[in-house]
C-alpha cells in the first residue's frame, strides 16, 4: 500500500468495545476453534503494533491516524508471525526495548490508536493479491479469445489490476477479519529462540484474560 493510502485512510473501529470478544466467547464458546480464532486476531494486531514500536514510533506521541511518518519509520528488517499462543519476531531487535515495545503497543491499542493494528507489510496483503490475481487470471482465460496474444494481454491486465486493488482490499481484510483490538491479552513472557534455519528471534507469549 502506498503512503497516500495509509495517510489519508480513516481507521475508526466504531463498533469495537472492550468486552466484545469475551462476551462472544461466553455465548458461543462451544464452537470448535472460536477461541483460537478470536485470540489470533488480537495477537496479530499486537504483533503489528509491536513492530511499529520497534520501528521508531516507541517514543512518539499518540496519534489517531496512520501517517507517512509511521511508514518512514517502518523497519523492514523486522518480520513476525502470529499464533494463538503469541507471536514470533525476527530481525534487528534490541531485547532491552522489546518488552517495553510490547507493553506500549498493547496500551496504545487499548487507548484508541487502533491504526497501529494494521501494517502495510502484513502477509494478508500478499494473500489478497494472490487470490485476486488468480481469480482475474482465470476469468480472463475463459472470457477472452484463446489466441496467445489475447491470453497474454489478459493475464498481464489481470495481474496489474489485482496489484492495484490488493493494497486497498488488504487493509480492509486486516481491519475486519485478520486483526482485532487486543482487549483480552496480557504479556506473559518473552523467550529468545532460534529457528531451524539458524535465525535468531524472540517468541512473545501472550495470555488470554477475561475483562
Amino acid at each position: 500500500m502506498n503512503d497516500a493510502t495509509y495517510a489519508d485512510a480513516k481507521f475508526d473501529f466504531p463498533d469495537v468495545y472492550p468486552h466484545q470478544d469475551a462476551e462472544l466467547l461466553a455465548q458461543f464458546g462451544f464452537i470448535p476453534g472460536l477461541k483460537e480464532f478470536l485470540t489470533i486476531r488480537q495477537v496479530h494486531a499486537l504483533e503489528h503494533a509491536t513492530v511499529w514500536m520497534l520501528s521508531g514510533t516507541i517514543n512518539s506521541h499518540p496519534r489517531t491516524k496512520l501517517s507517512t511518518s509511521y511508514l518512514s519509520a517502518d523497519n523492514e528488517t523486522i518480520g513476525g508471525l502470529s499464533t494463538e499462543k503469541g507471536f514470533y519476531l525476527y530481525g534487528e531487535i534490541d531485547p532491552l526495548n522489546l518488552r517495553r515495545a510490547v507493553n506500549l503497543a498493547l496500551a496504545r491499542l487499548q487507548q484508541g490508536e487502533w491504526n497501529l493494528a494494521l501494517h502495510p507489510r502484513c502477509g494478508t496483503n500478499s494473500s489478497v493479491a494472490a487470490i485476486l490475481t488468480a481469480g482475474m487470471a482465470i476469468t480472463a482465460h475463459f472470457t477472452l479469445p484463446r489466441s496467445p496474444i489475447h491470453q497474454i494481454m489478459g493475464m498481464g491486465l489481470a495481474a496489474l489490476t489485482a496489484n492495484y486493488l490488493a493494497a486497498d482490499l488488504g487493509i480492509y481484510v486486516q481491519k475486519y477479519i485478520t486483526t482485532a483490538i487486543p482487549f483480552n491479552l496480557k504479556l506473559e513472557k518473552i523467550t529468545k529462540i532460534t529457528d531451524k534455519s539458524g535465525n535468531s528471534g524472540y517468541f512473545v507469549r501472550i495470555k488470554w484474560i477475561s475483562n
